[in-house]
């Protein structure tokens, strides 16, 4: 939006639909990455853990810059608090998943 003065505000060029198509594609090849090991069983299972965290953070960082658009507005430092807040949950979330489906194996 135009204030008079024949500038744009800060981060209007970010909400343009190509930057919605990349986060999307990118949101579905890191999700298509993460399903297909582990549907695959490509590696051992210590590794991969490890693999779909890491899959997981990315993840995260790509929606809240795409679609939350973290990066833009007033006070940096929220912007810091909600993605290190974005992470934690993130890697709190994949480790008790991980740490519920290796109850399976002491069940079956």
């Amino acid at each position: 939006m135009s204030h008079g003065n024949g500038h744009a505000e800060a981060g209007e060029h970010r909400h343009s639909p190509a930057m919605y198509i990349v986060g999307y594609v990118l949101s579905l090849v890191l999700t298509a990455v993460a399903f297909w090991l582990a549907l695959t069983h490509a590696m051992a299972i210590g590794p991969l853990m490890w693999v779909l965290m890491i899959l997981a953070g990315l993840q995260i960082i790509v929606q809240l810059y795409f679609f939350m658009h973290v990066t833009e507005g007033d006070g940096p430092p929220f912007h810091s608090v909600a993605l290190v807040l974005g992470l934690i949950f993130t890697f709190a979330i994949a480790l008790m998943s991980i740490w519920i489906m290796s109850f399976h194996s002491m069940v079956a």
